[in-house]
């Protein structure tokens, strides 16, 4: 195009290169191990295809800017992939939420039953937890967009090359405007591993609550078989191996992310030997998350409730606390001063192994009058439906959450 290699090598250089990728992806490239790297070996077997003509591929480029290249197509397709993983977790979160739309359960703080909420609500904070990742992934993505052909060694080409054509067709949106920093740069993949140690930190937060939820301590789930493993020597176990697996990967991908934080931390400008080390980390930490992707989608989709279980948790004793304070404001009592009525009902009840649904009225007049008997309509289900603003876990804000979730997992698809 610009006149610097003509029309007829040209045309033997990208016959013969295709014959050398042919030979790769049927495994007969003849690999010689005395060249120096990939490149060396692929200019030698042109050149064995092709002849003196070869000797022209390299102009105007250098291996610094063709491997920051080869990352960055890389990465925009991992980018890709990862991106299609989320999105069919959040798929198969929002399948078993709208399954199990009405359910409550308790909700937990410090892992201590604390209020009731809807399972479908606990869920969908899981699918926000992705759905930042995905935007994560974005911003990435176009960052990474970034054409950095053309920048050479260091300080540029000494060629007439048309870089904007060169974006164009590699599918880049822009040119790099620094040959320095484009052949050095690696923030792009630091941008990937960091949103990824952030994901596998969602995917192990969410496996911890499978692993909780599936002990017999809790019964809350059950995985389905092809999710579990059993023991050597114990015939009764169902052990949720994949969660646990998911769980005990992120801690790859942290030491992924910190390995190429502490390669760049101290290199000068612009190329060095290290950029080398670039490689073995992101790589392991792209397989990690998606080899993590192709399980959790059928893991939650095969995942089944104990719908009894977790409602008749969510009602149990001291869950509605808050709601009974809540009662008593609405009584037109200052809340610090409800707060210490029900906390004194609670040691009331503690003492003497009751609930607070089995104290009489007179028990509760003990402790204020201002206790009718409406008390006795405080649920699990008037306490969800009583937090009912933006955000909260009333059923028709949960309805209308998972309508929106609907809609954005629909409306973006896998779009980068």
């Amino acid at each position: 195009k610009q006149g610097i290699i003509s029309e007829e090598d040209a045309g033997l250089i990208v016959d013969g290169l295709g014959k050398v990728r042919e030979e790769i992806q049927e495994d007969k490239f003849p690999w010689d191990e005395t060249l120096e790297d990939l490149h060396m070996n692929i200019e030698s077997r042109l050149h064995a295809l092709i002849g003196p003509a070869a000797g022209r591929l390299h102009t105007g480029r250098s291996r610094n800017d063709q491997v920051a290249l080869d990352m960055r197509l890389y990465t925009k397709d991992v980018l890709k992939e990862t991106v299609q993983g989320l999105r069919a977790t959040q798929g198969s979160l929002l399948a078993l939420a709208t399954r199990h739309q009405t359910v409550i359960m308790p909700g937990y703080t410090h892992l201590q039953r604390a209020q009731p909420v809807l399972f479908a609500h606990h869920l969908l904070s899981y699918f926000q937890m992705f759905q930042r990742d995905i935007d994560r992934f974005r911003d990435c993505y176009r960052r990474t967009d970034v054409l950095p052909l053309g920048s050479g060694a260091l300080a540029g080409v000494a060629y007439p090359s048309d870089r904007d054509f060169l974006a164009q067709e590699l599918g880049f949106r822009e040119i790099s405007v620094n040959s320095m920093d484009a052949v050095s740069d690696r923030d792009f993949l630091l941008d990937y591993l960091a949103a990824a140690a952030i994901c596998m930190m969602h995917l192990s937060r969410l496996s911890e609550e499978i692993v909780i939820w599936s002990s017999r301590e809790f019964g809350f789930i059950r995985l389905s078989d092809e999710f579990t493993t059993g023991s050597s020597i114990m015939p009764q176990k169902r052990n949720p191996d994949f969660a646990e697996l998911a769980r005990g990967k992120t801690g790859r991908v942290y030491g992924d992310l910190m390995g190429l934080l502490t390669v760049m931390k101290g290199l000068p400008l612009t190329y060095n030997r290290d950029l080398q080390e670039d490689k073995e980390g992101f790589f392991d930490a792209v397989d990690t998350l998606l080899t993590t992707f192709q399980v959790y989608p059928d893991m939650l989709q095969g995942l089944t409730l104990d719908e009894g279980r977790v409602a008749s948790l969510a009602g149990e004793s001291f869950m509605l606390a808050t709601d009974v304070a809540d009662y008593l404001v609405n009584k037109g009592m200052p809340f610090r001063e409800a707060y210490g009525v029900v906390k004194e009902l609670c040691r009331h009840c503690e003492t003497r192994g009751k609930d607070l649904q089995d104290l009489t009225l007179e028990e509760y007049h003990r402790f204020s009058d201002s206790f009718d008997q409406d008390v006795y309509s405080i649920t699990a289900e008037s306490s969800a439906a009583a937090r009912d603003n933006p955000g909260g876990t009333a059923p028709n804000r949960v309805a209308d959450e998972l309508g929106r979730a609907k809609e954005l997992l629909e409306s973006i698809a896998n779009d980068l």
